[in-house]
């Protein structure tokens, strides 16, 4: 038994082997890439490792009240910054104790002088914006609502700006282009906006706590070990139509906490940040 565990080990790391040779002299003959905005930014760990924000910085959360939002808000919180969140519904409907330590706005991100007054003296924003619907709503929401956002932080003297956008799903795209069109047009206008002080955030499938209404849905049920089991996948991410299908899960908490470190930490490389750079990234240790 020991001899035949000995030579499956050797063979999985020989072919571990092969295929990271294969990768590196294919470069990225496979990758649906098509410009520079689609290019995801390289971990720096040194760089972003022993930050600590300063007391003053002020972050507005958009879409705070969401699955995402709320998650970005205690993460906040949690770092001892002031943080307040802008949503159509204004006040979180949720009870908990974190929710009475942020400020609240009420405003509509298709009606820009609505929200102008929540990003006075705002250091740094992070949308958390979207939602799907007909592709015609998609756009809407996940594009010309979040790029209102930016123009009016621009305006208003926002330092950085991160948006928690999608990875690409091949033949998905396709049958959802508003919601995709919508967070392509959305990175446009931020690489434009702010060229030196934009991070978009590209996950998959977010799991966690999901709270509907009164109901508590666990999506790591089914999140979590598809994570385990696809994070060692990346090859097959590469394969055409359906790599995509191979990219993992991430958990909520993990992309809370790198928007946040994105957001108020200069050093942390601009662009774009995959699934497997933002599991990389939320397991660097704050100091």
């Amino acid at each position: 038994m020991k001899i035949l565990v000995s030579r499956l080990m050797k063979a999985r790391s020989s072919f571990s082997r092969v295929c990271s040779l294969s990768v590196s002299i294919n470069g990225r003959l496979l990758s649906t890439s098509s410009d520079n905005v689609d290019r995801p930014s390289k971990v720096e760990e040194a760089d972003t490792k022993d930050f600590k924000p300063p007391p003053t910085d002020k972050l507005l959360v958009l879409g705070g009240n969401g699955f995402v939002g709320s998650h970005v808000c205690r993460e906040a919180l949690s770092l001892g910054l002031l943080v307040s969140s802008l949503s159509r519904s204004g006040r979180s409907s949720v009870h908990d104790s974190w929710a009475d330590s942020i400020v609240w706005h009420q405003g509509d991100l298709l009606s820009p002088d609505s929200i102008k007054h929540a990003m006075d003296g705002v250091t740094s924003v992070i949308s958390c914006v979207g939602g799907f619907g007909s592709n015609s709503y998609m756009y809407k929401i996940n594009g010309s609502a979040n790029i209102n956002a930016i123009k009016v932080a621009r305006e208003q003297g926002v330092k950085r700006f991160v948006y928690i956008s999608a990875a690409d799903f091949g033949l998905v795209n396709y049958v959802l282009h508003g919601y995709y069109d919508g967070k392509r047009s959305t990175e446009s206008e931020l690489m434009k906006s702010f060229p030196h002080g934009v991070v978009s955030l590209r996950p998959g499938f977010i799991h966690g706590t999901r709270k509907v209404g009164n109901i508590n849905l666990p999506l790591s049920i089914i999140g979590a070990p598809l994570e385990m089991i696809l994070q060692y996948t990346k090859l097959l991410t590469q394969i055409p139509l359906i790599g995509p299908l191979f990219i993992p899960p991430v958990n909520v908490s993990a992309v809370a906490r790198v928007a946040v470190r994105a957001a108020i930490d200069p050093a942390f490389p601009p662009g774009i940040v995959d699934v497997y750079s933002i599991r990389q990234h939320s397991q660097q240790k704050s100091s």
